[in-house]
């Protein structure tokens, strides 16, 4: 199958409206990688000096060190766009220092990441760089233990802690369903394992492996199970967007496929406007500092699907596309599909 070419009326439209807000302003880049680099450093360091003090403490700022190293990896996620500097060189580094600190290889993320925005929503394009997600007719079609496995997959309490921890800890370490001529990714892959040894090797030695590996662990899986719940409610919502290759549209899965993920002030900045998906995929070049302006300037994008965290769990039950209601729906409701 090739790409589908979208309607060039529909190009020229949205590439004039978003135009004005494409490209990094790296006096902005550079501020906000310095404030979420040094308050990810002095909150782990509260963290590592509340262990003397009582194990409640470590547990309340494990959450907000967590916090903003979900942060970096935000900054790390609009380098791979070519959205946070303007120097390629500037955003490789910065990509790749933090992928260090994220477990994630800059490199191979940002490949299989654009694959994601490239297929977003496309049933013939599926299973690299997102959530697996099958039909009904494709749920029916599995023996009785692939069946288990699918459910054991999308189980919420699963798919927010071991699968985070494995996918972090383990696939990012090997990822063996990419390509062997992904030379660069793979550089890469072998690379942030390196540098992985070498920084947790080090602080391990200097303050003591259980002191360390009492902070950084729980910062590490409490970061990456909520970078797992943000990706989730982001796609997967009841009326998002699914189609098959002939008749899949790149903008009708940016605006009916993304939510738009409602959060209070303080937790938008700290996720750095990621929320704002739509907008996003509608266009990856335009940095996160801008995502918000771009919405309010233009009524359209303010009529999109809305997203609470409140409603997360419910859509954590949601994990089948009935491809006739057009629809993503739970187990329970195969029985009356």
């Amino acid at each position: 199958m090739g790409f589908r070419r979208p309607d060039p009326a529909r190009v020229e439209h949205f590439n004039r409206l978003l135009a004005p807000y494409r490209g990094a302003d790296d006096r902005r880049s550079a501020v906000q990688l310095a404030v979420s680099f040094v308050g990810y450093v002095a909150l782990w360091a509260a963290a590592f000096w509340s262990l003397g003090v009582h194990p409640a403490l470590t547990a309340v700022l494990v959450v907000p060190t967590a916090g903003f190293l979900m942060r970096l990896f935000m900054i790390q996620h609009d380098c791979g766009h070519g959205s946070f500097f303007r120097s390629r060189l500037a955003r490789d580094w910065t990509g790749f220092a933090i992928g260090v600190l994220t477990l994630v290889p800059y490199q191979y993320w940002r490949r299989t990441h654009a694959y994601h925005h490239a297929h977003s929503g496309d049933l013939d394009f599926r299973g690299f760089g997102d959530i697996d997600t099958l039909t009904v007719r494709e749920y029916r079609a599995l023996s009785p233990m692939r069946r288990l496995g699918y459910r054991l997959y999308r189980n919420p309490l699963l798919l927010l802690t071991i699968g985070p921890a494995f996918h972090f800890f383990v696939k990012h370490r090997y990822p063996w369903d990419i390509p062997r001529d992904w030379a660069q990714a793979w550089r890469s892959v072998w690379w942030t394992n390196l540098w992985l040894v070498a920084l947790w090797g080090g602080l391990g030695t200097l303050l003591g492996w259980g002191p360390f590996l009492a902070v950084q662990l729980p910062v590490t899986l409490v970061a990456c199970s909520l970078g797992v719940l943000l990706f989730y409610v982001q796609h997967q919502f009841e009326d998002t967007y699914w189609d098959r290759h002939d008749d899949w549209d790149y903008y009708d899965a940016a605006l009916e496929g993304s939510s738009l993920l409602v959060l209070p002030r303080p937790l938008q900045w700290l996720t750095a406007n990621i929320g704002i998906h739509h907008v996003h995929h509608l266009n990856a070049r335009i940095p996160n500092y801008r995502l918000e302006e771009v919405m309010e300037a233009h009524e359209d994008f303010q009529q999109v699907t809305r997203v609470t965290m409140g409603e997360a769990w419910r859509l954590l039950g949601l994990a089948l596309w009935d491809e006739d209601t057009r629809r993503l729906i739970g187990f329970r409701a195969l029985k009356t599909t």
